[in-house]
This record gives C-alpha cells, structure tokens and sequence, in this order.
C-alpha cells in the first residue's frame, strides 16, 4: 500500500446504482459499508478513530480534509475501523506543528480505501433523500462500464447493518485499568469539573469506547476497569464497583442480547451510565424496541433538549439507530431529545440510579455542553438515587 499519487481513478457505488468518481486516496482496492454522512467541520482524525463507524464507509461533509495531519494524541482508538473514507479534497499540505504523519500515509498504513474528488454535496443530500445504503469504493487503473457494474454488485451483496454485532470486535479482548484524565486539555466549561484523587471504582463495558469518555469519568473522579462486551453481570459485581458504564460502539443493539441480559442484571446492584449504543442497551433492557434511524445523526453540531430543565445543548452524535419512545415502559422516562426530529436522546429509570444519554458528552471533537452528565453519574453513585 502507498500513499495517493492524486491521479489514480476511484469509484464510489451505491446500491441502488448511483456513482461517484473521483481518485484513489490511501490504500489500494476494493471495501464497502454502509455510506454515512457526518456533518462535522473539524475533527476528522476523531471520526477515523471512533469505533462506532466500524463497517461504514463515511463522507465528510467539510470540504477540505487532512490540513492538519495525524498525530497519536487525538486518537480515540489505536486505529480506524470505519470501512472507507470519502471526502471532496485532502489537503496535500498538512500545517498543524502536532502533525507526525499525513492523512494520506495514515489511511494506506491502516489499509483504509478512500476517494477524494467528488460532490460530497451531491452524495449528502442523495443520502438524506434516499437514506444511508450500502456501497463500494474501488480503486482501478481505469475507470469502464464492466468494473463500475461489478461494483455495484458488491455494494448490494454487502451484508445490512440492521442484525450486524460488530461490538464484539471492537471490543477490548482482556480487562485493563485506567487512570489517565484529560490532563492539559482539561476543557474549561460549565460542570466540568478536575478531580485528582480517585475515589469511585467504576467498570466500563467496552463495546467499542473511545478514549476521551475514559479520560472524563477519571476527571470526574473515577478509576475505570474496562471489560470486554461479553463479560457477564457476575463477573462485573465480583469487581466489586460503585457503579457501571456502559460505552458507545457499532452495529445493531438488537443483535447484542447478552449485553441487554447483563444490564437487567446489574439494574438490580449498582448505578449505570451509558452513552450511544450503551443508552440503546439500556433502553432494551427496560423493555423498550429500538430501529434504524433513515440516515442517522452524525456530527458536532446536534441541538438537544434537556426536558428537565429546558437547557439546549450542542452535541456530538454518531448513530443510526434510536430507542423507539412509543415502547419505553412505565419504569423509564424521556429526559432529552433531540430537536430535529424528537427522538429520544435521554432516558432515566425513575426509582433505580440508571439513566442514559444518546449523544456523546465527552466530544472529541465537539462542543463541551454536556460534561456535567460525567458529574452526575457520580453524584448518583454518592446518593444512590436517580
């Protein structure tokens, strides 16, 4: 694998026969995924590395990609698991002083296929018309009609997100403790708050976490054990903690019922906090049904309200899937939600200490509105209340 030489033809199918052509960027051949869009402005190097784009292939909707290079500290995961990367141009110029390589070299050391050179506003709003599909990018000397219908016909072979477990390899395979905070980038925002000494043990159930959720519940005043997804409610008591969260990650929560079986469990001995498909976990462990978004909420800019207070918060979100609010039983009640289109965003259990959030309060990247929920977990820990 080489970097692009910005002159090789790449082909972006979808299933329902639309392409893109455009050139080859990062590594060479042929993936395919679900085709999402996600509407953040900066912050690439963040979406890269976000396990919940495992088995997507994601558009950025920015215009130029990559100024600012790759550098190992804004990493969210070791390395990207998204399918592909599309974008309208990559910057051949990376200016950040932090930059250790570049955008190009970093998708074809990870064997990312990407394309560049195409109208990622045209591809956005066909999307948004028609819903996220699957497709197929393909990198080819040259470009015919024989090798763009074979690609399509991948596209539509492509297995649907809808039934897809992709937690479990996203997943940690072996426990570890975490300790490290945010540290010099400790955000100056309302509620957020930088405790130095440890004292709340909290397991974290990995399905696909990123890094900058870890760094906050220790900013919060948490030393984290992160535990692979199919760790069992036994096996997480017997770590004895003060209470239990439950990560973002990809795929369908409805393929993940040993995960819903757990959190029933736990329900009943310790306080839970969970964040994207953790809150959609949560969700069906309280009875609720969850379905497939038409394209999705993804990017940094995602206006939410809290029902409890009236407050708006900006969000970052990176979903497809939702808690369907007409299912939640007697036990849970809406606390947020989402002012685009008034799905459910928020849930708390009304006598026992869970509740759940939709979107992504540690960012990275993103507004800073929503750190205090990382204090009110805590603060449901310390009361055991609700």
């Amino acid at each position: 694998m080489s970097g692009s030489t910005r002159d090789e033809r790449a082909v972006l199918a979808l299933a329902d026969g639309t392409t893109f052509i455009g050139r080859a960027l990062g590594a060479r051949g042929v993936t395919t995924g679900e085709v999402v869009f996600t509407t953040a402005m900066s912050g690439y190097q963040e979406v890269l590395t976000d396990p919940s784009y495992a088995g997507q292939i994601v558009t950025m909707t920015a215009p130029e990609i990559g100024n600012t290079g790759i550098n190992a500290e804004d990493d969210e995961d070791p390395r990207p698991r998204l399918a592909g990367f599309v974008m309208r141009e990559s910057s051949p110029i990376v200016s950040s002083w932090r930059a250790t390589e570049s955008l190009d070299a970093y998708l074809a050391r990870f064997g990312i296929v990407a394309i560049e050179g195409i109208d990622t506003r045209a591809l956005t709003r066909h999307i948004r018309d028609n819903g996220a599909q699957n497709g197929a990018i393909g990198t080819m000397p040259s470009i015919d009609d024989a090798a763009i219908a074979a690609l399509v016909r991948k596209a539509k072979d492509a297995p649907s997100m809808e039934g897809l477990d992709l937690a479990t390899e996203a997943s940690t395979k072996e426990a570890y403790v975490w300790r490290e905070g945010s540290g010099r980038w400790h955000p100056a925002a309302p509620g957020a708050t930088l405790h130095t000494k440890l004292d709340k043990r909290v397991v974290a159930l990995d399905f696909g976490l990123k890094r900058n959720i870890l760094r906050c519940l220790v900013d919060a005043g948490c030393e984290v054990t992160v535990v692979p997804a199919k760790t069992s409610a036994q096996e997480i008591l017997d770590l004895k903690p003060d209470g239990v969260f439950v990560s973002n990650g990809p795929g369908d929560p409805a393929a993940l019922g040993y995960a819903v079986d757990t959190l029933r469990t736990l329900l009943d001995h310790k306080p839970i906090f969970g964040i994207c498909l953790g809150h959609q976990l949560l969700g069906r462990a309280l009875g609720a049904t969850t379905s497939k978004l038409r394209f999705g909420h993804r990017g940094i800019n995602q206006p939410v309200r809290d029902l409890t207070t009236g407050r708006i918060e900006i969000t970052t979100q990176n979903h497809g899937f939702v808690v369907d609010e007409g299912s939640l039983g007697n036990d849970a009640v809406v606390t947020h939600q989402h002012l685009n289109d008034g799905s459910v965003e928020g849930i708390t259990h009304k006598t026992k200490p869970a509740f759940s959030v939709q979107y992504h309060p540690e960012a990275a990247a993103g507004p800073h509105d929503s750190l205090y929920l990382f204090e009110r977990f805590v603060r449901m820990i310390e009361t055991g209340r609700p």
